[in-house]
């Protein structure tokens, strides 16, 4: 297994601190958001290692930002409107560092997830799309904590994995914004919002659509 290297850039509201693992030969890049940050979310998340994991297996370097506030990331929480501006920062990063031909992959897990759609949107308007997102525990319509989010909308070729039993993002609220995107949702039964046990069928999902 590849050794993340820490660094700290420049960004938006000061230092941005992000984790880097860097391929040999990689095929592609790919940047992971972290789950919400006023409820434990760090780039050390189970979900956000598993899918970098699954990135570098399929021969990407990979980015796993902290997201403001958090760990050595400068800032104060904005609800994911500042936060898209970070992740814009650490994409121009790798983009300098890992070249601009090479493919640009995007993976979030719950509010990452959300922010990795604000950044996908913003990415295709500036003319660099990104190749295919990654979405997993997607944070999607009203949910716990008097929060709504207006997910935006992602190309029909996104991997979108959900928990059957996440008690933290029903089921429903993903569904609801899969329906009119034409999105197909992989559904991991018996699992809640954080995938316990249940990791490497996350891992397999990715692995088994990815070629599609």
């Amino acid at each position: 297994m590849s050794k993340h290297e820490r660094v700290l850039l420049d960004g938006p509201a000061g230092t941005v601190e992000v984790f880097v693992e860097p391929h040999e030969a990689p095929t592609g890049i790919a940047l992971i958001a972290h789950p919400h940050p006023l409820f434990g979310g760090t780039a050390d998340n189970k979900v956000v290692t598993t899918l970098a994991k699954a990135f570098r297996e399929l021969g990407c370097a990979t980015l796993r930002p902290n997201f403001r506030g958090v760990g050595a990331s400068s800032g104060a929480h904005d609800h994911g409107i500042a936060e898209t501006d970070d992740l814009a920062a650490v994409h121009a990063y790798a983009r300098a560092r890992f070249g601009a031909a090479l493919p640009f992959y995007l993976g979030g897990f719950s509010f990452g997830a959300y922010v990795v759609t604000r950044l996908a949107k913003q990415l295709a308007e500036a003319g660099d799309p990104a190749r295919r997102l990654v979405l997993v525990g997607t944070a999607a319509g009203f949910i716990e904590g008097l929060r709504r989010y207006e997910t935006a909308a992602v190309p029909a070729d996104t991997i979108v994995i959900h928990g059957a039993n996440d008690e933290t993002v029903p089921l429903a609220n993903v569904l609801a914004w899969a329906e009119p995107l034409d999105l197909a949702v992989s559904v991991v039964p018996g699992t809640d919002h954080f995938f316990h046990r249940k990791l490497h069928l996350v891992r397999r999902i990715i692995e088994s659509q990815w070629r599609h």
